[in-house]
């Protein structure tokens, strides 16, 4: 059998934290990758308002070179007020996160909550609900909706967006929220505001028509106010949420709060060739520099990755122990830190996390790259 090919991944810490948080999720790689004898390329690319500042735009066409040729682009985090009053085109979020999307046909963004016991003293939530456990996925379509659709406008008075789905682009999103469902407790919650908008309407009528080619998960329906309220009173009830890009964009930041922080929530956008990996959370570049920012999601990215991109459910496990580990052990950054936990730095989180996986028994099963193995 063929050695496998090695991976081509895209590195972009962006602005703000991401730099600071990519550095440890590449030192978690670089462990991983050495444990699993994975083959890989880093080619690293500018985004943002970094790219802004040092190229005159938020997605460079060597930035766009190297994620069109990769298996996978890492992306740290875009933004931050001091690009704010830049056209629209020139400005991070839009010039920059969106085209990329864009450009690399991203349709699905998935989201896993699991919640870490050790941190059930962070969460807003009361231990009673906390105690019985969370494990919970988004699903949010990414390539339609209010954020790409036309016509669009603003001038000095009024301020216009249109949200627009096709029957295309609800099946597709749907269809891969129910095989999802089909690997985990087979219920799938399916978010709209079908009660006054029409592109909900058709959400509704063609995520019920997909359903029945998956007679065996358990489908509902509910409204989006009243789900964001669910989330919070009982987030136990939810398997997979299956949502549109505004509302999906909404849901999974606030799902995030339940584990205590957005520094937890990892995410892994789909494409048809190429997938996109970044943390929910945002620049934060009021503590940008200050070895303070949470790096685990960022290295949540990697496991996600490990397992999507290169097909290492076993690596993509190690690290979520490792991290586990670490924290059950008192390793958090200020904002997990609580009680007589002294907080932890951004390196001293990587650097621990590295010291679990090296000292990790050898790894005894074939892995994908030996010839011996398949």
């Amino acid at each position: 059998m063929e050695a496998e090919r090695k991976r081509i991944i895209a590195v972009l810490p962006g602005d703000g934290i991401g730099p600071e948080i990519m550095q440890e999720a590449l030192k978690i790689l670089e462990a991983a990758g050495k444990r699993h004898r994975l083959r890989y390329e880093l080619k690293h690319g500018h985004i943002g308002g970094a790219a802004c500042d040092r190229f005159g735009e938020p997605l460079p066409a060597e930035t766009r070179r190297i994620c069109l040729e990769g298996d996978a682009v890492l992306l740290g985090s875009v933004g931050g007020e001091k690009w704010d009053g830049l056209p629209q085109e020139k400005r991070p979020e839009i010039g920059g996160l969106l085209a990329l999307r864009k450009l690399l046909g991203l349709y699905a963004n998935i989201r896993p909550l699991t919640l870490f016991k050790e941190l059930k003293d962070i969460s807003p939530l009361s231990s009673s609900i906390i105690n019985q456990g969370v494990d919970l996925v988004v699903v949010r379509e990414l390539a339609g909706g209010i954020y790409f659709g036309r016509p669009k406008s603003l001038d000095e008075d009024e301020g216009s967006d249109t949200m627009r789905y096709s029957r295309r682009e609800v099946r597709r999103i749907a269809s891969l929220a129910f095989r999802m469902a089909a690997g985990r407790r087979k219920k799938v919650t399916s978010v709209d505001k079908a009660n006054v908008l029409n592109s909900s309407m058709l959400w509704r009528r063609v995520v019920d028509e997909t359903a029945q080619g998956y007679p065996e998960i358990e489908l509902r329906h509910m409204y989006v106010d009243n789900a964001a309220m669910q989330l919070i009173l009982n987030p136990r009830q939810f398997d997979v949420i299956l949502t549109t890009n505004l509302f999906g964009d909404i849901l999974s930041d606030e799902s995030a709060a339940i584990g205590g922080s957005l520094g937890m929530l990892p995410s892994v956008s789909l494409g048809e060739t190429t997938h996109l990996y970044e943390p929910a959370g945002g620049s934060a570049p009021d503590i940008a520099g200050k070895g303070v920012a949470n790096p685990v999601a960022m290295i949540l990215c990697v496991a996600l990755m490990l397992e999507y991109t290169f097909g290492e459910p076993a690596a993509s496990k190690e690290v979520h122990d490792s991290l586990r580990s670490i924290i059950s052990r008192g390793y958090r950054t200020p904002d997990l830190a609580s009680g007589d936990k002294a907080a932890k730095t951004t390196q001293e989180i990587g650097d621990a996390v590295c010291v679990y996986l090296n000292g990790l028994p050898p790894v005894r099963t074939h892995s994908s790259l030996d010839p011996k193995g398949a």
